[in-house]
């Protein structure tokens, strides 16, 4: 059978597995209505307090408002890509559909990319909608105080690298899902990364501190979804997607070779 054709099938064999499992469908709703819900309800807060707000922090908002009102959005919405992305994998180990998976594909690395392949289009295209959809819901709300659109520098750039952002999170998840192969465990690891250490690394001492903080998978990342370098960011928004990319690919490298290594 030609490349192309096997490539395909598995693509489409992956994409039958993920649309068809009821988590799924519940998780990218979830998502979406977090999502939208958050940036509502925390921009909307801020504008309504706006006279109130500290002035060095009214400043901070001004400096870079898509920053703040993309990451209002992701504030806990990005929980349900960490879940989503682990379950993709995880849960065919604990449903042992994976004994199947790797019995029709027993070269078994071209099914783990292809699932990552799919997956990550799959939470672009969302991911891209949804940042999209935060923004503008975002830039209304803010129109009074800090007028911003699309057309200025920076934005659109940072929009669309909200999308990349949770693409980039759910592969990274999805990595960690499949070492763990177990759901719960696997979850446990992402949270701890995402949420966990990043306020444990910000209590390390002077530059030592700084530089484990800045160089976590989620602190990088998010950078993307930017519009501009703060003052204290260590990293570029780029650099810091450039080093989300690097933990996700090494530990795609990892569960790579574990998943030849190791019994299903």
């Amino acid at each position: 059978m030609p490349l192309g054709k096997r490539v395909g099938r598995l693509m489409i064999a992956e994409w039958t597995k993920i649309r068809t499992v009821r988590s799924t469908l519940w998780s990218l709703i979830l998502l979406v209505v977090l999502d939208l819900g958050f940036t509502a309800l925390f921009v909307g807060l801020t504008v309504g307090q706006w006279d109130k707000t500290d002035a060095g922090d009214r400043a901070t908002i001004a400096a870079d408002p898509t920053s703040m009102i993309l990451g209002s959005g992701f504030f806990l919405s990005q929980l349900t890509v960490c879940v989503l992305g682990v379950l993709v994998i995880a849960s065919e180990y604990s449903t042992g559909m994976i004994r199947a998976s790797l019995l029709a594909v027993p070269r078994r690395l071209p099914m783990l990319w292809a699932k990552a392949a799919v997956f990550g289009l799959l939470m672009l295209v969302l991911g891209v909608v949804v940042s999209f959809a935060s923004f503008f819901i975002g830039a209304a709300l803010m129109n009074d105080k800090v007028p911003v659109s699309l057309g200025d520098p920076g934005v659109l750039r940072a929009v669309v690298g909200g999308g990349l952002y949770l693409a980039m999170l759910g592969l990274f998840a999805m990595a960690i899902g499949a070492i763990v192969r177990h759901p719960a465990g696997g979850i446990t690891g992402v949270i701890g990364f995402v949420l966990v250490l990043s306020p444990l690394a910000a209590l390390l001492p002077g530059s030592l501190g700084d530089h484990v903080h800045a160089y976590l998978p989620s602190e990088a990342g998010h950078l993307i979804a930017q519009a501009h370098q703060g003052k204290d960011d260590l990293l570029t928004p780029w650099q810091g997607y450039g080093v989300f990319a690097v933990w996700t690919v090494l530990l795609l490298a990892l569960a790579a070779t574990l998943l030849k290594r190791r019994d299903a």
